[in-house]
């Protein structure tokens, strides 16, 4: 089977996305990396040492849960690693986007409190919910792979210390990109937040319960792997 012909429509998505987290300058050099499970053993990815940007669908990569290229004329990130293990580990998952947005970058260098841990706006508690800080580990290793191992039950994005971002969700590609876009947005609010002074105000556990319920009513599953957090409130005030 000619898999580029066959998702030809998951290809052209895929590029698309690409492109535009190069425009957006989520992503610069080679930096970044996304992928797509379209089949429960074949998953869509980018080459290696490609800028999102100049991606064309002749370039994107269809590998299996192995590890294996199965089709394709470049070879896969070599973020492949981490890739799998967020599949194997997750196989909820559908799509997983790795970028260094400008705002969520600098809070993975930031020394201070991790404020994308608490409640801010409705949209980001209900479609990302909390997002840890993972330790740094060295990019293209099986460690890096390995540091993201205590958080991944729970969580669906995650800061990469001193390196970027990861967003997972079980949509397709195009419904990360939007969560990707809503955290960058989510960050730039509270760095000019922390810039004004006077802290940072939070959504209060009745609030949080209440859109709990409102995630329940829209039939939305908790982050994380299904049956791993009992509910929204007790995910962020640690019931």
């Amino acid at each position: 089977m000619n898999l580029h012909k066959h998702y030809q429509r998951e290809v052209k998505l895929f590029v698309k996305v690409c492109r535009r987290l190069a425009r957006n300058l989520y992503v610069t050099g080679y930096g970044g990396n996304l992928a797509w499970k379209l089949e429960d053993d074949l998953v869509l990815i980018t080459p290696t040492q490609m800028n999102k940007g100049d991606i064309r669908r002749k370039d994107v990569v269809f590998v299996n849960l192995a590890g294996e290229t199965v089709e394709g004329e470049r070879r896969p990130t070599g973020e492949l690693p981490m890739y799998l293990k967020f599949f194997h580990e997750r196989p909820d998952i559908v799509s997983v986007i790795h970028c260094h947005a400008p705002a969520v970058g600098a809070l993975a260098i930031s020394g201070g409190e991790n404020y994308l841990m608490l409640p801010l706006y409705p949209e980001t508690t209900t479609e990302i919910g909390p997002v840890p800080v993972v330790p740094y580990g060295q990019p293209l290793t099986q460690e890096l792979a390995d540091n993201f191992g205590p958080y991944l039950p729970k969580y669906n994005s995650f800061i990469m210390e001193n390196h970027g971002l990861v967003t997972m969700s079980r949509g397709d590609i195009y419904w990360t990109l939007m969560n990707v876009e809503l955290l960058e947005a989510t960050a730039q609010s509270i760095i000019m937040a922390v810039q004004l002074g006077g802290g940072i105000k939070t959504l209060d556990y009745a609030a949080v319960k209440r859109l709990g319920e409102v995630m329940h009513l829209r039939n939305l599953p908790l982050f994380g792997a299904p049956g791993v957090n009992a509910s929204l409130e007790a995910l962020y005030f640690g019931e």
